[in-house]
């Protein structure tokens, strides 16, 4: 298995008291003070124990606008009601994407006010063509767990993801349904909304494809 660069520069950078050759994934704090509070790390585990991939087994919050977030490899970005980034942030997020980073973002229980606030940051940024559906035969469905479909808890539809390439790799994987996995979180529930069922899963073929290409 091949690392990616930015995972070899991540884990030379290992801060004092992180597991040794472990990965962080982060935790994206933006638009201000703007976070996940119900996106379930369980994913990380299960990478862990399916993988040679070692992780930490809980999320590294980072803010968006500051420099420690070109030491972490790979972050989750989710969230509800609409929101803007800040000049910053955009910089921020366009050179992290460019140079090795990569992201997962959702909308939380499929909020639409928060995936239009996120494809047009996205597109602000890359351009309007910058977000494509991600085809079912891609290899992101099928690193660890052959994903076959993304059924919905309160839909018949079903989802799918779409992507941010860069240099011919996707450095970005967008759903406009819920991977928040609330099954495997406390005190956390979509009610009404809709959340992808076997989300644990995808989440973690997403970063298992992000560390490994």
């Amino acid at each position: 298995m091949k690392l990616s660069s930015m995972l070899l520069l991540a884990l030379l950078a290992l801060p004092a008291g992180a597991k040794e050759g472990a990965v962080e994934c982060g935790n994206l704090i933006y638009a201000g003070t703007r976070t996940s509070k119900c996106f379930s790390d369980e994913f990380l585990t299960t990478v862990q124990q399916k993988t040679s991939i070692a992780t930490e087994r809980r999320f590294k919050a980072v803010k968006l606008a500051d420099e420690e977030l070109f030491k972490i490899p790979f972050v989750i970005m989710t969230g509800e009601a609409d929101f803007n980034l800040t000049t910053k942030e955009r910089e921020n997020l366009k050179r992290y994407l460019e140079n090795g980073g990569f992201l997962l973002a959702s909308a939380s229980c499929s909020n639409k006010p928060w995936g239009a606030a996120f494809e047009r940051e996205i597109k602000s940024i890359f351009g309007n063509d910058s977000l494509k559906d991600i085809p079912a035969d891609h290899e992101i469905y099928r690193t660890i767990f052959d994903v076959k479909d993304m059924k919905l808890s309160h839909s018949k539809d079903e989802s799918m993801l779409r992507g941010v390439t860069h240099n011919g790799k996707i450095v970005a994987v967008y759903s406009v349904d819920g991977l928040n996995d609330t099954s495997h979180t406390e005190g956390c529930c979509c009610c009404g909304g809709n959340e992808v069922l076997n989300s644990m899963e995808i989440n973690a073929n997403i970063v298992a494809y992000a560390l490994l290409h």
